[in-house]
């Protein structure tokens, strides 16, 4: 709220001396203009007066009214008459009438009135300045909503009315007496005092958007944050969450920017009385996410990502998180030019049901160094790395790594608009494996022992797209690949830690070395042949990707379902449609090569048309690509929201299993979302159990007065989604 603002610029517009109808007038702050059809002065009573299409400019103020007087005697100004007054940042000021006295620094307005910010309204039925910095409207109303000018339509969605408020533009706050809060026209709450920012200070510690909830699990619960602002590049969270059945959980975050830098740190504990699976058991819990980053010389950095928890399904009983499988690091970077050097170490931590902590590695140091000198070698692009990792185990194989590789690589372009790529990769890879095989894992020695590989390479690329021309281009690429690669580089013995969750699809299929690690190697001479085409509309696109590949002989080292076991590769396609904004289709598929069965079958579907959305996905995986845990999966999910009635939004989601015919979660939810107020209810129920966590059916309330500086609008996933610690 800027009413003082305005009224402060309103006490030193008026100038002290006779003026003509347009000119130039000295002040202490700076020059007044004044513009007026008629400007008199009389020298008995020494009263200045203008009138007629008043408007005085003072540094970018500027203030109309009908007449104007100064009485230099009493030192007392007065303007009458559609008083108005806009400041620079857009904010209107209005009066009937305003008297202004003691130097300018005090004064009376009658039936003021102001438009504050974008939206922002106040008025009242006089207002009084004091001290030049210290106004107070009596009998006065605020809303930032927008108020519609046809009859009958006028009440704002809420308001705030008060017997007396008092602005005080030093401490940039806003003082309430007697207030009540009307939504619609109706009190709904009220207040013998309470204070607020005005809309100058972009923070300010107090209480967020509380959240209601009633679920068959949890009881009833509330959750109440509260926002601390440190200063302009520090501020604090913290939100207790009260439940009736199952406890309490006190969640803090800490947010800091600095030059460069800067870090965030989510904390969490919890006590639950009710615990366990027969809900009988005293829990304690705590969590803690973060990450953050700082400079530490030229070039160089170190910082962290921290995820951990106490207890397995205590994220997911909370709905503090999603996860479940946590990632945490120490690293320091330097990165020169084009060159990159850093070491990080890892640690892991598995939530699921299958995860043994026991087996789940530490990687502590993983090294990386990459030099790419700024020009090219033998006219081509040179790489070379360097990467070290050293894994251990409470249960199974420890190792040490040291790989280095060099790459060559060369495209051009032929004057038909051919595109050739020739690379040329040597790697060389050396093991140091300690293994005590407690679990007699096949392959495996029980001593420690070394293991050395070496992996060269050559393969050359081609692509040439075609285009036709027309009011629809349409572009048809065919890509053929060719590596030449010795048998062989898959030893008994190297422990496979950082490829297991290795899946052929379109975004590897044309990659000389498809393996996302380097514990896997594709070995031996091998083709790849697709073809790309896109078509390219007015209002979108069509684009479609087909390929597969080849192999003189199988290589054992994969599965028989994953895709690329035998001479001949799965066939591998996607195809994407997009009209935007209006929908978005993209398919991935894999057939089976052996019997032409779906293997691999993945669809999202999205659609916009004004406030309304529909989004629907589809996803098959198998076994083999469902790793780490996973077994295969079938399941569709859809989410729509439908807008209507200007600002009312319909949600509903669900997610199902198709494979065990079982529903996931559902969720439905009705909202009303404006300029100015934010409000929804929402049915959420989950039918899948893990361990302790049961099968949930929950009703959500939230509710939000926005004050003009949220956005206007906000999307449905801010309407209806759980909290969830997400990274600012």
């Amino acid at each position: 709220m800027r009413a003082s603002a305005l009224l402060a610029g309103l006490l030193f517009l008026i100038c002290a001396a006779p003026a003509s109808a347009a000119e130039k007038l000295p002040s202490a702050h700076g020059n007044v203009l004044m513009r007026a059809d008629k400007v008199t002065y009389d020298m008995d009573r020494s009263v200045v007066t203008a009138e007629g299409h008043v408007e005085v400019d003072y540094n970018d103020y500027v203030l109309n009214a009908d007449i104007i007087t100064y009485d230099q005697k009493t030192d007392t100004v007065r303007a009458e008459g559609h008083l108005n007054m806009v400041a620079p940042n857009g904010d209107v000021a209005f009066a009937k009438s305003a008297t202004l006295t003691n130097g300018l620094r005090d004064g009376v307005l009658q039936s003021f009135s102001a438009l504050i910010g974008k939206n922002g309204r106040l008025v009242a039925s006089h207002a009084v300045r004091r001290n030049g910095n210290e106004t107070i409207a009596y009998d006065a109303a605020y809303t930032p909503c927008k108020i519609c000018n046809k009859p009958g339509q006028r009440t704002p969605v809420w308001e705030v009315q008060a017997s007396r408020v008092r602005h005080d533009q030093t401490k940039h706050r806003i003082y309430f007496t007697n207030a009540t809060i009307r939504m619609f026209g109706v009190p709904v709450f009220y207040a013998p005092f309470y204070s607020t920012p005005d809309p100058s200070v972009k923070r300010q510690t107090g209480f967020l958007r509380p959240d209601i909830e009633s679920s068959s699990t949890m009881g009833t619960s509330i959750r109440l944050p509260y926002y601390i602002s440190l200063t302009d590049s520090q501020d604090m969270t913290f939100a207790p969450l009260i439940t009736s059945e199952a406890g309490y959980v006190l969640e803090g975050e800490y947010r800091q920017r600095w030059n460069h830098g800067g870090m965030w740190l989510q904390a969490t504990g919890g006590y639950n009385p009710r615990g366990g699976i027969d809900r009988n058991e005293k829990q304690f819990y705590s969590s803690l996410f973060g990450s953050g980053f700082t400079p530490i010389a030229d070039g160089w950095r170190a910082g962290y990502d921290v995820q951990l928890a106490s207890n397995d399904t205590y994220l997911k009983r909370y709905d503090i998180s999603n996860d479940d499988r946590l990632t945490s690091d120490l690293f320091v970077e330097g990165i020169d030019g084009r060159s990159r050097f850093a070491i990080t170490g890892y640690f892991f931590q598995g939530l699921r049901a299958t995860d043994s902590p026991a087996q789940i590695p530490i990687v502590l140091p993983l090294i990386e160094y990459t030099y790419i000198p700024d020009g090219s070698i033998l006219g081509g692009d040179f790489r070379f790395d360097v990467n070290s990792a050293a894994i251990t185990h409470d249960v199974g194989v420890d190792s040490q790594r040291l790989t280095g590789e060099m790459r060559w690589r060369l495209p051009f372009v032929t004057e038909a608009g051919q595109l050739l790529t020739f690379q040329a990769d040597v790697r060389g890879d050396i093991y140091h494996v300690s293994n005590s095989n407690p679990l007699n894992l096949p392959g495996l020695s029980a001593n420690n022992h070394f293991i050395e590989r070496g992996l060269p390479y050559i393969a050359a690329d081609w692509r040439w797209p075609f285009m036709s021309g027309g009011k629809t281009p349409i572009i048809v690429e065919p890509i053929a690949q060719v590596v030449l690669a010795p048998y062989g580089g898959n030893p008994q013995g190297i422990p496979n830690e950082d490829s297991t969750d290795f899946e052929l699809d379109e975004t590897d299929l044309f990659s000389f070395q498809r393996m996302p690690g380097h514990d896997l190697w594709e070995s031996g001479p091998r083709a790849t042949v697709g073809v790309r085409t896109e078509a390219y509309f007015p209002s979108g696109s069509i684009e479609v990707l087909v390929g597969q590949a080849f192999r003189l002989k199988s290589d054992p080292i994969f599965a028989a379902d994953s895709g690329i076991a035998g001479k001949t590769s799965d066939l591998i396609g996607r195809y994407t449609i997009k009209f935007s904004p209006y929908i978005s289709l993209t398919h991935r598929i894999d057939i089976d090569e052996t019997d032409g069965s779906i293997s691999r079958n993945e669809v999202y579907l999205d659609g916009n048309i004004g406030r309304s959305s529909l989004q629907i996905s589809y996803l098959r995986l198998p076994q083999a690509v469902a790793a780490l845990g996973i077994t295969s999966r079938e399941e569709i999910n859809g989410q729509m929201t439908v807008g209507f009635l200007d600002h009312w939004l319909a949600f509903a989601g669900a997610r199902r299993d198709l494979e065990t015919s079982q529903m996931i979660d559902t969720e439905y939810g009705v909202g009303y979302d404006d300029e100015c107020l934010g409000i929804s209810v929402s049915y959420q129920r989950k039918y899948t159990r893990d361990r302790d966590v049961l099968p949930d059916t929950a009703v959500l309330l939230r509710f939000n007065l926005k004050t003009g500086q949220e956005k206007a609008e906000t999307t449905p996933t801010d309407l209806f989604a759980r909290h969830v610690f997400t990274t600012p």
